[in-house]
């Protein structure tokens, strides 16, 4: 299937595939090409996800061809020769100016939600745990302490931290990351306090900008079907109106059908056939044809038998595969490979 696809996405676009690098491959190329303490220090600026991400396509692209190769570095100088340098030093120049025009207390505030990351440095070495060293950190804390740590990890590892914490606090969790907007400067002393020397030594005295319903609906995107259900219901006996908001925002398996071609094409090569038989045996009818009509004719009418060949498949096995799909989906979307386009997400 994955030669298939392949050749219908060649086919499509008329590019050899050599040549038709994803933008996550063509930034691989680069740092193949740079000296290696430049390379080193690039790499330094990344998060682990991309870290890791970039690291797997360094290693798929070493056997390109020297044409190919040019085309990158041709793509690249042309886009550096479009830049100019007015975004050099652009965040020192805007915290001065804010501060200057609305005073440390105002600018904070803003400041917090255009440049988030500004006060949370000290939170950046949660981002280099495992979702069982966090969880086990974290379990016996306030639900509070917990929901800030969770909307400034990595939506997938978040979900799996929820694991480690106990069962009857994780509605509560989550629905403190919805209801989060800034975090009390007392707040962030108290997590530093948790994560020790982990954490900076020195507090921010800003508030912080975490969570909101988006994020604890990227998060419920990673969990299991079960534990989804589980949450989600417990969140509606306390506030029903929440919990309509944050399913709202997910991102559902329907919402594929919103997905161009080349996405659908390069995701359909990173999951296995009977994983998409079984999810896509309870969809809707515009995603599967959404799938379908990204297959060869060949491979299509394969898929159909295959499918039909398959029987009557039970809803919880569909649900999972589903869920399957969607998180292999954020994961090439969080790599760069694909866009996805859907009920609250950051994407244009």
């Amino acid at each position: 299937m994955a030669e298939e696809t392949q050749t219908a996405e060649a086919g499509q676009e008329g590019e050899k595939p050599d040549f038709d690098l994803l933008p996550a491959e063509r930034a691989a190329v680069i740092l193949l090409l740079l000296g290696e303490e430049q390379a080193a220090e690039i790499i330094s600026y990344m998060s682990p996800r991309e870290v890791q991400a970039l690291g797997a396509h360094m290693v798929s692209v070493a056997d390109l061809s020297q044409e190919a190769v040019n085309i990158v570095l041709d793509d690249f100088v042309a886009t550096i020769k479009q830049q100019t340098n007015i975004g050099l030093g652009t965040k020192d120049y805007v915290t001065n100016v804010f501060t200057k025009a609305l005073g440390d207390d105002k600018a904070a505030s803003v400041l917090a939600r255009i440049m988030p990351t500004s006060s949370s440095k000290g939170l950046d070495v949660l981002q280099w745990m495992d979702a069982r060293s966090i969880g086990e950190m974290v379990e016996n804390e306030h639900p509070q302490i917990i929901a800030i740590i969770l909307s400034v990890l990595e939506y997938d590892i978040a979900a799996d931290v929820l694991n480690f914490i106990p069962e009857s606090v994780r509605p509560e969790v989550v629905q403190r990351v919805a209801a989060l907007e800034t975090v009390h400067p007392s707040a962030m002393e108290k997590l530093e306090a948790v994560m020790q020397e982990q954490f900076s030594s020195s507090s921010s005295a800003k508030a912080s900008s975490f969570g909101g319903i988006r994020t604890a609906a990227k998060i419920m995107n990673f969990t299991k079907t079960d534990m989804e259900g589980e949450i989600l219901g417990g969140i509606r006996e306390k506030d029903e109106e929440l919990s309509n908001k944050i399913q709202d925002n997910m991102f559902t398996f329907e919402n594929f059908d919103g997905l161009d071609n080349r996405s659908v094409q390069t995701l359909m090569r990173s999951i296995d056939n009977d994983l998409l038989m079984t999810a896509v045996k309870g969809a809707t009818e515009p995603v599967k044809e959404k799938f379908l009509t990204n297959m060869s004719t060949r491979a299509r009418l394969m898929f159909l038998d295959d499918m039909e060949d398959k029987g009557p498949i039970r809803i919880t096995d569909v649900e999972e595969a589903q869920k399957d799909i969607l998180r292999i989906a954020r994961r090439l979307s969080d790599a760069g490979d694909i866009v996805l386009a859907g009920r609250g997400d950051d994407f244009v």
